[in-house]
This record gives C-alpha cells, sequence and structure tokens, in this order.
C-alpha cells in the first residue's frame, strides 16, 4: 500500500565480483546497493517511478569482505512535496556468525515521477511521531543542508577558475 512501506531491508553475500585487488568490496559496489536499495524503498513509498537527486553524508566505516553477508537497511526520515529522504546503512558480517559491523552509512533523496511526463509527482506525507524519528529527520536535513554548501563551494571555484582561464 503506497505510504506505508517506511523501511526496507536487502540482505545477500558480497560475491567475487563485488570486490577490489585487496579482497575488499569496491566503493562504488556499495554506492551500487545503497541506490538499488533506495529505489525500491521509494518506489515502497511513493508508489511512482523515482529517481536518484542527492547522496550526503556518506561514509565508509568498516570493509566488507568476499563471502559477507550484507545488510542494507533504508528508512524514511523525511518528504517534501515529491522528495523522501533515506536513512541508510550497511551492515556486514561473517555468514555463519558473529556480530554485524556497521559498514557505511547516508543520506539519499529520491524524486516521485509522473507517468505521463516524468515531471515530479506528489509523494505521500510522513510525519515523525517519535523522538528517534525527529532526530533522524534533522539529521537528514543537516546533512543534505552540509551537501548543498559543498556544492555551491565547488560552484564557486568552478566560476572562479572558469574566469581565471578566460583571463589567461
Amino acid at each position: 500500500m503506497i505510504g506505508s512501506q517506511r523501511e526496507l531491508t536487502l540482505r545477500f553475500l558480497a560475491e567475487p565480483a563485488d570486490v577490489n585487488y585487496g579482497g575488499k568490496v569496491h566503493g562504488g559496489v556499495v554506492m551500487k546497493w545503497i541506490d538499488q536499495a533506495g529505489y525500491a524503498a521509494a518506489v515502497g513509498w511513493s508508489g511512482a517511478y523515482s529517481v536518484t537527486v542527492a547522496v550526503g553524508g556518506i561514509r565508509f566505516m568498516a570493509p566488507i569482505r568476499i563471502s559477507d553477508l550484507v545488510t542494507v537497511r533504508t528508512k524514511l526520515v523525511h518528504t517534501g512535496t515529491s522528495s523522501m529522504h533515506f536513512s541508510v546503512e550497511v551492515a556486514a558480517r561473517d555468514p555463519m556468525g558473529g556480530e554485524p559491523r556497521l559498514c557505511t552509512h547516508c543520506v539519499i533523496v529520491f524524486v516521485a515521477l509522473d507517468g505521463v511526463e516524468g515531471k515530479p509527482t506528489a509523494v505521500p506525507a510522513w510525519e515523525p511521531v517519535s523522538d528517534d524519528d525527529r532526530e533522524l529527520a534533522e539529521y537528514a536535513q543537516q546533512v543534505m543542508q552540509l551537501s548543498k554548501g559543498i556544492e555551491q563551494t565547488v560552484e564557486r571555484y568552478r566560476q572562479a577558475h572558469d574566469a581565471h582561464d578566460h583571463d589567461a
């Protein structure tokens, strides 16, 4: 039912094709998993085709090894008119036992699109009900503000660099 699936969990084994020469999973592969889980969560919440518009605060904290059991958890933490912000955690553990270790976390933002013109379409609103929900929503907004600040800094640098190139 649209607007009712707030959380989504994917589990699978890290495969030989996922790892680099050091025997650890590539960061790009982890980002792909995050995007896939986020997409499934966004479609589950909105009931509409959705596209990734931003990933903020991604942090790689521990490696994922070949054959680790990987868990990617998404949790809706904020909605806008057509956007959905998800907190994502990637954990891994030896499939024969042991404690899971947090390997990566981030916030990923999707926008729902209509099926006709591909324009943003409204998503069901979500409101925090617990203190934990409010903290997660605030965290997601802070991460995205930080990301916007970085984008603005990069754009100012690019403009200054472009102006310098034209002067030369």
